[in-house]
């Protein structure tokens, strides 16, 4: 009988989306055949999600959750909007993200992690895959952590709560958690929501992009003919302003429309630490559906 590695086991699950074990046992009754395995699976109906694995999945939910002085959020996608509505896949990523908050953020951890069900995380998702009918993917996690202070959830559009299609955490370190720290928290959640800043601060803003903006500067400004000398004060002003655009604690606060947030955040006596924002669906290039060509393709025309 041929070997059965890890590595073997490892391809059958990612072909099918079928359990561990499973796979396993298939490829022993197949002798180490990958195509045999995979028959197997199906003949046990084990392996119902592997037509299902190319499909774009680029709906679905983010969920937070939280406890003392920590926060975690996740991404888990399905094809269809109509799944978000789903109770058995709402209380699927609920339990995720409280996955998330004891293990962290590793996926594989999360992944292999046990629900209360008795499967672990990525069982459970093939299960729903099954029964549900559509591609779904635990996307991506985060966690933040403070030693002092709260990190704060906020959800944009909650179909309950923690669950939505945009999801914040804002860490903020502070000498206590009253109250106070939690509204604020929540504030700086809904100003991340609505302003989608690049970093936190300057010195963390990605290099490439400063430089990728000062180069269109640069062309804009020496298009106007004037000096360099003029050029290089045009090119800085607008830097600032980029800053301004991008970067979370020099842009204005949304509650007010005056005071830059680290103002608004040195006069709580405060300190923003990290944040993160998802949102659903983005980056994940979707499928352009032709509803004529599949109504007459269900319709036999």
């Amino acid at each position: 009988m041929a070997a059965i590695t890890a590595a073997l086991v490892k391809e059958l699950r990612e072909k099918t989306g079928a359990g561990m074990m499973d796979c396993k046992k298939a490829l022993n009754e197949a002798n180490g055949e990958i195509e045999g395995a995979i028959d197997w699976l199906r003949t046990k109906g084990l392996a119902a999600a592997a037509k299902k694995s190319g499909r774009t999945a680029a709906e679905g939910l983010v969920g937070v959750a939280s406890e003392d002085k920590k926060a975690s959020m996740v991404e888990v996608n399905a094809e269809t909007d109509f799944v978000a509505r789903n109770e058995a896949f709402q209380n699927f990523v609920e339990s995720v993200a409280k996955v998330a908050l004891k293990v962290g953020e590793d996926l594989e951890a999360i992944k292999a992690a046990t629900l209360e069900t008795g499967r672990t995380v990525a069982d459970e998702l093939t299960h729903l895959i099954a029964t549900i009918g559509e591609n779904m993917s635990l996307r991506r996690a985060r966690v933040f952590t403070v030693p002092s202070g709260v990190v704060a959830t906020y959800v944009h559009g909650a179909l309950r709560p923690g669950l939505g299609k945009i999801g914040v955490l804002a860490a903020i370190e502070a000498p206590t958690a009253d109250d106070a720290i939690e509204q604020l928290g929540r504030q700086v959640g809904m100003h991340v929501a609505a302003t989608r800043p690049s970093s936190l601060d300057v010195t963390s803003l990605d290099p490439e992009e400063v430089e990728r903006e000062r180069a269109v500067l640069v062309e804009q400004a020496r298009a106007s003919g004037k000096p360099e000398a003029i050029i290089e004060k045009m090119i800085e002003g607008r830097i600032r302003k980029f800053y301004e655009e991008v970067v979370l604690l020099e842009q204005v606060w949304v509650h007010d429309g005056e005071t830059r947030v680290k103002n608004v955040l040195e006069k709580a006596g405060v300190k923003l630490v990290g944040f993160d924002r998802f949102q659903l669906g983005e980056g994940i290039e979707k499928e352009a559906d032709d509803f004529a060509a599949e109504v007459a393709k269900v319709s036999g025309v």
